[in-house]
């Protein structure tokens, strides 16, 4: 399916904040090691909107998760400015970073079991979630939200319970309790068989339709049938 619109620009001054839930203006970060230096990002400039499901697709060492990472606040640029919301974060120390992201930034990984705490059950983690938002959430809306994911009746039951398409709902559920600027997920779907795929595929849509802003890192032609708008990487840099 081709992408309703594309978040990508190459605009000098960037992207505006409005409407965007994070946007990256000229982003440099390269990475050293003991005999050479290798740029993973070069002078990338792009939003993500509000809202919307944008996909980031390209080759192997393309810079997919190096720009997951700089938007999920857990890396800093070497140059260039990336924002949050209406929050510049690129000059930020770790524990400043930490808290924004906690507040504001969930980050959902490839493997279902890695995003969940194995001793809780699913709306335990969720309310978990939620209170490390600080989010004022009650029990009715948590037991909505697990429904409205096809977990109504798995309320009481820990993740070696699920199988692993209800993990990664469960995941998403947690992601996004207490209404976070931005969800960041590397290949959420690598793990899963179609028909777990498809589910929380459209999970993710159903969410982002309430205002969620989700970021996708993938290969997966499922995800991009959701998407809509990408960022195509190679090499670092944004291309058409």
């Amino acid at each position: 399916m081709e992408p309703r619109s594309d978040p990508s620009t190459t605009a000098s001054e960037g992207p505006t904040s409005e409407g965007m839930a994070a946007r990256c203006v000229d982003v440099v970060k390269t990475y050293r090691t003991a005999t050479e230096s290798v740029t993973a990002l070069g002078r990338v400039t792009l939003g993500i909107p509000r809202g919307r499901v944008t996909v980031v697709v390209g080759p192997s060492g393309a810079g997919k998760s190096s720009l997951l990472r700089l938007l999920g606040c857990v890396d800093r640029p070497d140059s260039g400015a990336v924002h949050v919301g209406d929050q510049r974060v690129d000059g930020l120390r770790a524990r400043a970073r930490r808290g924004l992201r906690r507040r504001h930034v969930s980050y959902l990984f490839q493997r279902p079991g890695d995003n969940l705490l194995p001793y809780l059950g699913a709306t335990e983690q969720v309310r978990l979630a939620a209170a490390m938002r600080g989010a004022p959430v009650d029990d009715a809306q948590i037991e909505d939200l697990l429904t409205r994911l096809g977990l109504g009746h798995r309320g009481a039951h820990r993740p070696a319970e699920l199988s692993g398409g209800e993990q990664q709902r469960l995941a998403v559920a947690c992601s996004v309790i207490g209404s976070p600027t931005l969800v960041v997920a590397d290949e959420p779907t690598a793990e899963l068989d179609t028909a777990a795929a498809e589910r929380v595929l459209a999970a993710m849509a159903d969410l982002a339709a309430t205002g969620v802003a989700f970021v996708v890192s993938s290969h997966d032609p499922r995800v991009m049938a959701v998407a809509d708008g990408t960022v195509h990487l190679d090499h670092g840099r944004v291309v058409a």
